[in-house]
């Protein structure tokens, strides 16, 4: 009976012990686990696209300041090349799918032909909406920066290149074709 009392009790210690060591975990703070909020610049809600701009932003880091910017702006422009092409490319399906084209395999492609030209003339272009420089103790700088371009510049070139297309001129409506661009821009303001 004694040891059955003893196993018993050194079961409960053992039971309230790892029960209030899991509780102090559990209401440990990030810093405590050794981990470190950090700091980015040039980001957040007010740096996302809107149903009027394209939005990205990116980081650069460098020995050399100028080069840490140089790799910042390029990260950025290919953020925002990315997202202007992947929204074109939806515009572009699904203006085709509800449009009456006759061959509308070849249109989509121009279409998507015609939105990797536009992007790439238009990231010239982008504005530079924040940059911030910091020096990190490894004595290497970083470059934080956010670029937006226009949803409408684009939408504006687009629609300059569709209306000289012989092949999609005939059936091209360019209210649906923005509507059809409003819709997906739309989709960008709520992620």
């Amino acid at each position: 009976m004694k040891t059955i009392k003893t196993i018993l009790l050194v079961a409960v210690s053992l039971l309230v012990l790892f029960s209030c060591k899991s509780k102090k975990k559990l209401g440990e703070k990030p810093k405590d686990r050794g981990e470190i909020l950090i700091q980015n610049y040039c980001s957040g809600e007010e740096f996302y696209s809107t149903k009027k701009l394209f939005r990205s932003n990116a980081i650069g880091e460098s020995t050399d300041q100028m080069t840490a910017r140089k790799k910042a702006r390029a990260n950025a422009q290919s953020e925002l090349a990315k997202t202007i092409s992947s929204t074109m490319k939806i515009v572009g399906d699904n203006f085709v799918k509800s449009s009456e084209f006759n061959n509308k395999e070849e249109v989509t492609e121009t279409f998507n032909e015609m939105a990797r030209t536009i992007v790439n003339q238009e990231l010239t272009g982008a504005i530079k909406i924040c940059e911030k420089f910091t020096k990190t103790p490894k004595g290497t700088y970083k470059c934080y920066m956010a670029l937006e371009l226009s949803g409408e510049g684009i939408v504006t070139k687009y629609n300059e290149r569709l209306s000289k297309n012989e092949q999609i001129k005939a059936d091209y409506n360019y209210e649906k074709f923005k509507e059809t661009f409003e819709e997906e821009m739309e989709k960008l303001t709520n992620p």
